[in-house]
Formats: C-alpha cells, sequence, structure tokens
C-alpha cells in the first residue's frame, strides 16, 4: 500500500514520486493478476477519492472507497438513473461541481476502443492537478486489465455461444449431457424459460459506421444483457451470436414475478436512458419453452418475433410471438416467396414500392379498420366525401368489388399485413 497524508500542497518532485509510486504499485498488482475491484481499493485508498470504473455507458463493474457516500452523492445530484447507472456522459475529465466536492470523470481507451469510464469523486474539496496527474495513469492501469478480462471473456463467451447455438440445433447431445455442460458455465437449463432474442437496431443510412464500431457496440450490448442477467437471479444463460444476444429468462409459475414483468425489467436496464452512446435495440419474445426439447422451436419464435417486430412496429419494440396476431400464422410459411407471390397477386399495383401505391394502401386500410363506412373513413383521412368515394372507386378497379364482397376484404386484409413482414 502506497501511503500519502492528503490535504497537503506536495512540491513538484514529491508530487511526481507519489504517481510513479502508485502506477509502479499498480503495475504489480496487474502482474500478480489483480482484477479492477482491487485496483479501484488501491486508488481510493492512497488518492481518498470514491472511485468507480464503469462501462462506456455508465454501469458500474468495480468501485471504491466511500461507495455508500458516493453514490448517495451521485443520487441526489441526478446522476444515477433509476437502473443504476452512473451518467457519465454529464462528467468531465476537467471536472464537474457536486456539492462541495468535485466529479470527474476519464475515458479508458486502447488501440483505439472505447473501454469504459474512470468516475472519481471527492466528497469535500477539489481534485488537485497532482491527482489528475495519477488519474491519467491509472486509465492506462484500467486499460490494461480490461483488455486482459475482455480477451478471456471472449474466449469463454465463444464456447458458450457455441454450446447455446447447438442446443437450439438439437445438437448437443443427451439431455443429462446438456443439463451438465451448462452447469459448468453456471447455468441452469432445468426450468421453464422464454427465450429472448435482441438486436441492436441497424444504425441511420447517413451514420457511416465501421466494422470495429459494429462489433464494439454488440461486445458492449452482449455484456449489458450478461450483466443483467446476473442482476436477475442465478443460472441464467445469455450468449452473443454475433449479431443479436440470446438470453433464456426463467419463467416461476408459482413466482410474484410475472414473465412479462421480468423482460420488462430486463430490457429496462440494458437500455437505461440511452446516454452515454448506448444504442436502440429490438426483442423478440417466445412462448414459454417446459423442456430442453422446447427450446429449438422457441429459438425460432423469438427470431421471428424481434424480425416481424421491428418491421411492424419499428426499432426499440419489444414483440412477443403469441401477440402477433396474423403475423404469427404468417411465420409459420416456411417459403417467404410464397407470401410474396400471394401478397402480389392480391393486391396487384398496391404491392408496388410507390408512393401512390402506399397512399392507396393507407386509404385502403382505414376502410378495412371502418367496415367501408366511406363518411367515417372520409372524416379519419381529412377527405371530402366524394374524393373519398372516388378513391373507393378506383380501388376496386384495381382490386374487385370490396365494398360487397367480405371474402375479398379478408384476403385483401392478410394481404396487408403479409406485406408488412416482406419488405
Amino acid at each position: 500500500m502506497v501511503h500519502v497524508v492528503t490535504g497537503e500542497t506536495l512540491p513538484f518532485s514529491s508530487a511526481w514520486a507519489r504517481v510513479d509510486a502508485l502506477h509502479t504499485t499498480l503495475t504489480q498488482l496487474v502482474l500478480d493478476g489483480a482484477d479492477l475491484t482491487r485496483i479501484a481499493d488501491e486508488v481510493s485508498g492512497v488518492l481518498d477519492l470514491g472511485f468507480a470504473v464503469t462501462t462506456s455507458d455508465g454501469r458500474v463493474t468495480a468501485s471504491g472507497g466511500t461507495e455508500g457516500a458516493v453514490q448517495r452523492l451521485l443520487e441526489d445530484q441526478g446522476l444515477l438513473d433509476d437502473t443504476g447507472r452512473i451518467r457519465v456522459e454529464r462528467g468531465s475529465p476537467e471536472g464537474v461541481e457536486l456539492g462541495a466536492g468535485e466529479l470527474r470523470v476519464l475515458r479508458i481507451g486502447a488501440g483505439g476502443a472505447d473501454l469504459g469510464r474512470l468516475v472519481c469523486v471527492r466528497l469535500d474539496g477539489s481534485i488537485g492537478d497532482d491527482d489528475a496527474h495519477a488519474l491519467e495513469r491509472v486509465t492506462t492501469v484500467a486499460a490494461l486489465v480490461i483488455t486482459r478480462e475482455q480477451a478471456v471473456a471472449a474466449v469463454e463467451d465463444k464456447y458458450r455461444g457455441d454450446f447455446l447455438r447447438d442446443v437450439f440445433l438439437g445438437r448437443a447431445g443427451e439431455p443429462g449431457f446438456v443439463v451438465e455442460h451448462a452447469t459448468s458455465y453456471g447455468w441452469d437449463l432445468t426450468r421453464p424459460v422464454l427465450v429472448v432474442c435482441a438486436e441492436l437496431d441497424p444504425a441511420p443510412d447517413e451514420e457511416p459506421v465501421s466494422q470495429t464500431q459494429r462489433r464494439a457496440w454488440q461486445e458492449r450490448f452482449s455484456r449489458a444483457w450478461r450483466s443483467v442477467s446476473r442482476d436477475l437471479g442465478p443460472g441464467i444463460p445469455s450468449a452473443d451470436f454475433s449479431s443479436e444476444v440470446v438470453t433464456l429468462l426463467p419463467v416461476d409459475p408459482g413466482g410474484s414475478t410475472a414473465p412479462v414483468a421480468l423482460v420488462e425489467r430486463a430490457v429496462h436496464e440494458v437500455a437505461g436512458d440511452r446516454g452515454g452512446g448506448r444504442r436502440s435495440f429490438s426483442v423478440g419474445v417466445s412462448r414459454v419453452a417446459t423442456t430442453q426439447v422446447d427450446l429449438p422451436t422457441a429459438y425460432a419464435q423469438a427470431r421471428r418475433a424481434v424480425e416481424i417486430g421491428r418491421k411492424v412496429h419499428g426499432p426499440r419494440s419489444t414483440t412477443y410471438f403469441d401477440q402477433l396476431g396474423i403475423h404469427r400464422l404468417l411465420a409459420l410459411v416456411p417459403d417467404g416467396a410464397e407470401i410474396k407471390a400471394f401478397v402480389r397477386d392480391v393486391l396487384g399495383p398496391l404491392a408496388d414500392d410507390t408512393e401512390e401505391a402506399a397512399d392507396l394502401r393507407a386509404t385502403l386500410q382505414v376502410l378495412l379498420d371502418t367496415n367501408f363506412n366511406v363518411a367515417e373513413a372520409a372524416r379519419l383521412q381529412f377527405f371530402h366525401y366524394n374524393t373519398m368515394r372516388y378513391r373507393v372507386g378506383k380501388l376496386e378497379r384495381l382490386l374487385g368489388p370490396l365494398s360487397r364482397d367480405p371474402h375479398l376484404r379478408l384476403d385483401v386484409s392478410v394481404a396487408l399485413r403479409a406485406l408488412d413482414v416482406t419488405r
């Protein structure tokens, strides 16, 4: 332990000697295999700071010092969201006044990668230049530890992901072996679960994204799901499948927490307040899988739910397979080309991807929703009654006697829903 007398202004040489001594101590800890918690305890003890290492979006991974007092101060100042994340985007390397004290947030990076944030709080007084120099050294040490931990975790996650993928493909082995192997990863596959498939939403077209950046987002997204899963309870499997994160949330029929509430809690805690660079994502949720045999089907349901949910409801959607309605039946059609052919046969030119076709489809949907009440449809679309009558005539010339044939209206209604999932 490096001892220091706080509250005194040290000579320049003494200050740098203290910084070097701290750096040497921390380097030795890294060589001895110390984790971030040990580093945090050492730094907070030497510099007399409340100290935390967080992900780049503010999720605490290690902390030291007077943790309870620091947390209360951050909460009082509005710097903690309701999931417990620190709002690191409101901090600054130069320091921000925090009550009677000061907050500093420093970026931890290596090789162009954003690895996290160093959050430092002094409850009573400012963080001096000497401490600031020391903290810059600490970010380097933290980057070494995080890089090492991520390298180990990447190998472990690959094996976990490969195993869970084999379970979904039904080729992981006999049930007894699967349970035993899952237990070695700390997972429990003996209980009913909901398969939750989460995907980052595509970046806007105007936002150029490199493959390295995309991978960094995915890794951070996967770590968030694993962290939240650990908080929700023991033995919850969560794995990164490169473009999606799959988590098996347990269902307790006699428990106090409803399955939907558990999903909502998980999604809420992963999303946080979208500060600090968090990306929006969409989620698909399967039916309850009561046994291992049900898992492949449940995974397919979750995949289909997230795919359809994003197309129908847009980004940031959470879609349950049981709530897909007619889309649930469409999801069971194995040949997507057959669905597209049905849409084209029923809608004709209204299936085109043009502004005129989209406008007519909107009018057609309103007419179907109002059971072809022309006056009500005109009011909802802010059209004159005669304009709506003209549109009805145009639609019937294109599609047939919609106002008189209920079976045709059913076909058209299904085709409009099918069009949502074929684009």
